[in-house]
This record gives structure tokens, C-alpha cells and sequence, in this order.
């Protein structure tokens, strides 16, 4: 049944799609910073370590929290790596494994990616598919980008 939200079933699906996109760089990056949690080293091993752990788990909680937004919406979520892979805006490094330095800017690179490109989205929520709800929940996603690249941003010198 789909939902009757005072928003079309077009503009449903729009908000929807890009909420895809949103979901799929989020898992992204949630497998990127695993990938770097697991294989820092170096001075700042134990404190990087944990650093990148409680960012996974950030990401983690948003990833569900997104795709629940999608069946809020009255469609289906993706959930296999080939469309994550597909429908994400974030590029992965595979077989590659950066230094302590180039993790940090390439998840800060990341993070700020994903907030420029949520800035981008929030308009069209507004506007175009007059879908508050989504708009209001990618601000609050956009502030905890906005946080994690202020954190990592710290540690460039």
C-alpha cells in the first residue's frame, strides 16, 4: 500500500532514488572506514583505530536509519553490493591500502563530498518533491558528516 503523505507517488519515488544514492555512498564509506580501521598503523595506531571504529558505528546506525526512510516512503531498498557499488557517488581503492596520513584526508575528502552533495539535495526535497520529512532527516545526516570531517580535519597538519 503506498503511503498517502500528501506527496505524489512521483515525487515518492524521486525522493526515494535519491535517497538510494544517499544510501549507497553511506555504505560506501562505511566499508572504507572498516577497511581503514582495520588496517591502520603507525604512531596514532590504537587512537585512529578507535576513531575510525566509532565513525563505523555512526555510519552503521545512519545506513539502516536511511533505509528505513526509503520504506517510510512506500518503496523498496536496495541491499546488494553491486548496486551499492552502482548507485554510490563515492569511489572505492581496491587493493590499496593508504598510508595513516592519506586515510585521513581520503575519508575527510569523503565526508565533505557527502555534505556538499546533501546541500544539493535538500533544495530538491523542499521544492521539487515537497518531502519536509526527507529534507529535515538529510540535514540531521549532514550534520553528523559535517562533525566527522571537522574531527578528521583536525588531525591534518
Amino acid at each position: 500500500m503506498s503511503p498517502n503523505i500528501g506527496i505524489t507517488p512521483k515525487n515518492l519515488k524521486k525522493s526515494a532514488s535519491i535517497l538510494a544514492t544517499i544510501l549507497s555512498n553511506e555504505m560506501t564509506l562505511y566499508v572504507k572506514t572498516r577497511k581503514f580501521h582495520w588496517n591502520i598503523s603507525g604512531n596514532s595506531f590504537m587512537e585512529l583505530h578507535k576513531l575510525f571504529e566509532e565513525q563505523y558505528r555512526i555510519l552503521e546506525a545512519q545506513i539502516d536509519e536511511v533505509a528505513e526512510r526509503i520504506n517510510q516512503l512506500g518503496e523498496k531498498t536496495i541491499g546488494t553490493m553491486k548496486e551499492f557499488i552502482d548507485n554510490s557517488t563515492l569511489k572505492e581503492s581496491p587493493k590499496e591500502y593508504a598510508s595513516q596520513k592519506n586515510m585521513l584526508s581520503e575519508l575527510l575528502e569523503n565526508h565533505e563530498q557527502l555534505v556538499t552533495e546533501f546541500r544539493s539535495y535538500i533544495p530538491i526535497f523542499e521544492n521539487e518533491t515537497n518531502d519536509a520529512g526527507s529534507a529535515d532527516f538529510v540535514t540531521g545526516l549532514l550534520q553528523e558528516h559535517e562533525k566527522m570531517a571537522w574531527i578528521l580535519r583536525r588531525y591534518q597538519v
